[in-house]
């Protein structure tokens, strides 16, 4: 798990470091001392391994420490630190980031081959785990994103073609579909000390081989719908007639009589073209 420590502060390593590194123009007063001259070589290089220790941690960002393979912790709080400069050091940013995966081609619950991609906000949450549980954070990732992504392809249709289905589809899944993408997409990456901001379905189409069929098949499906409905208003229509009819005594119908007007009240309701009256001025029969 990530370990936090507050190194020491850099401004006096720095300036600690500036005064051994000027030490060489102390030679010049030495005088040929020897003790002096090598005190003065050692300074020199005391001061480089200064300046290896100094490092900068900007705003969202962190810096993972390592010591002979071994983590010492993450250093996150902003400014400029100084540690030991055998300190192996890992810079980490913790800003939020867009992920926007490739269109795939998957197949969807029912076969059909569809394009699908993703677009996604992460950030790192746990430094221990982006830097030594994964081999390489941000391609893992993208790996893991995309392998959700054709997961949850393979477990719902891209869409239901009858009304009365319950199954949640790609299309019409919305919110369920996207919660259900951000869960798989969490679940996944874990491992790597990943939060998932968000994560939503950004491309959705069938693929171009079946995308013309596809489009008869929705249009068809919503033609025998509004035909349906049609009906059934149709329907209503022309029993609230007769029933009216019937009730105010306006006129006595047969059987043969009332067929014939169901006949052609269906057709004038339910033709998709408007029909032309004709005017009767003989007798009823």
């Amino acid at each position: 798990m990530e370990k936090n420590i507050k190194p020491s502060k850099g401004y006096l390593a720095l300036l600690v470091s500036l005064i051994m590194l000027l030490s060489p123009l102390t030679i010049i007063s030495a005088q040929n001392n020897f003790f002096v001259i090598m005190l003065t070589i050692l300074l020199s290089f005391l001061s480089i391994f200064g300046f290896i220790g100094l490092f900068v941690v900007n705003p969202n960002e962190s810096m993972v420490l390592i010591l002979f393979g071994k983590y010492m912790g993450t250093a996150r709080e902003n400014g400029f630190f100084w540690v030991n400069p055998f300190y192996a050091k890992r810079k980490i940013t913790l800003r939020a980031r867009n992920l926007e995966s490739e269109s795939l081609k998957v197949n969807d619950k029912l076969g059909n081959p569809i394009i699908i991609s993703v677009v996604m906000v992460w950030r790192i949450r746990d430094t221990y785990k982006a830097a030594f549980e994964v081999d390489n954070y941000e391609i893992f990732v993208k790996t893991q994103t995309e392998a959700a992504v054709r997961k949850l392809a393979h477990t719902y249709p891209y869409d239901t073609f009858d009304d009365a289905q319950e199954e949640i589809s790609l299309r019409g899944g919305g919110d369920e579909i996207n919660a259900e993408l951000e869960r798989e997409i969490s679940e996944r990456l874990a491992i790597a000390g990943v939060d998932i901001l968000e994560a939503r379905l950004s491309n959705l189409s069938y693929a171009p081989e079946i995308a013309g069929a596809m489009l008869q098949r929705q249009q068809a499906t919503a033609i025998i719908a509004a035909r349906t409905r049609i009906v059934e208003g149709a329907v209503s229509m022309v029993e609230l007639a007769l029933n009216q009819l019937s009730k105010k005594n306006i006129i006595e119908l047969d059987d043969e009589r009332k067929a014939s007007m169901v006949s052609n009240l269906m057709v004038v309701l339910t033709s998709e073209k408007a029909t032309t009256p004709i005017i009767n001025a003989g007798t009823l029969y």
